[in-house]
Order: C-alpha cells, then structure tokens, then sequence
C-alpha cells in the first residue's frame, strides 16, 4: 500500500468514525427528544385525563343538584296542594255544618269580634232564612256583653257564610271566606305541622 493509499484509508477510516460518533450521537439525541416528547405527552394526557374527571364530576354534581332541587320543588308543590285541598274541604264543611253546628260557630265569633259601640250585623240570605228563632236577640245579648248594639241587616249580603259587622260607615268582614283568606298561612302552617312533621 502506498502513502497515498494510506493516508486515503486514515482519512476514511476516521471519516467514517466521525460519521459513526455523530450517527450515534444523533440517534442518542433522537432518543433524548423521544423520551422527552413521550414524557410530556404522558404528562399531557394526564393533565387532559384529569380535567376531564373534574369536569365530569362537576356535571355529575350539578345534574344531583339539579334533580335533588327539582324533586323538592315537586314534593313543595304537592305539599302545597294538599294543604290547600284540606283547607277547602274544611271552609266547605263548615258553611255546610247543620244548623245548630253552624249557628254555635256563629255566636263564637260574635264573642270574638263584636265591638262596644253601635252597629249592624249583615248575613247571607241564606242564613237569614234559617236563623234559629230568638237568634236575633242572642245577637244583641252578645253585643251588650261586649259593650256595645247590633242591629239584624234585613238586607243580604252575597257571602256564603259567616257575617259582617258595619260600625260607623265601617265593615268588618267576618265572613268564613274572608277569615280563611286572612289566616291562609297560619292555617296552611297547622295543617304542614299536622301532615308534615
């Protein structure tokens, strides 16, 4: 071999370890890169994975709040209804009660709310055609207890049942539906605590 075919052989010899070191090197590098690459879409896909657990645990908690909310909306509502049924039914027994029934509950809330001073006392024209005979002195028996006069309205009033008292240009409206309307939600209170608790 000659000098110049030597020195050929040393140029590629160290050519191709050159090539072979920066082959190696390279793939090495690709290596690192892949490695990297697989750990931050590892980290990636992990972070997406996460977020979407999170998001799907705050739909699956909203949608049970949802349902939890709508359920109690469907229970007050039928809770509400009931209530207001019972109350009905029981302002349509009382205006419906017997006479001697009726007309007791009458004398009470004459009791309760006559006042002491001069005045009219108004009812149904049906309750005036069924008053009890000597009701109209009861009437102004209890108004003396209670300090004052009733005079009996022999003109009717479009209520169903209790009465009105007039004092002075001024009507007290004493009739069943009136006092149930007044008292709507202390009632509807008692029945809850009755059916309810």
């Amino acid at each position: 071999m000659t000098g110049l075919e030597k020195m050929q052989s040393q140029i590629l010899d160290e050519a191709r370890r050159n090539a072979d070191e920066i082959l190696e090197q390279a793939e090495k590098e690709a290596g690192e890169i892949r490695e990297e690459a697989g750990k931050s879409a590892q980290a990636e896909s992990s972070r997406i994975l996460e977020k979407s657990r999170a998001e799907v645990k705050n739909i699956q908690e909203r949608t049970l709040s949802s349902c939890a909310l709508q359920r109690r909306q469907i229970l007050l509502e039928a809770k509400q209804e009931i209530i207001a049924r019972i109350l009905e039914n029981a302002y349509h027994t009382l205006i419906e009660a017997d006479e001697d029934t009726y007309f007791r509950i009458i004398r009470k809330m004459l009791e309760k709310y006559t006042a002491g001073q001069a005045g009219e006392i108004c009812f149904s024209e049906r309750d005036l055609g069924r008053m009890p005979e000597g009701f109209e002195k009861e009437i102004q028996e209890i108004a003396e207890k209670n300090g004052g006069t009733l005079v009996l309205s022999k003109e009717p009033r479009k209520i169903s049942g209790g009465f009105v008292l007039v004092y002075g240009g001024i009507e007290e409206n004493c009739s069943f539906r009136a006092m149930f309307n007044s008292r709507k939600d202390e009632l509807s209170d008692e029945v809850h605590k009755i059916l309810f608790s």
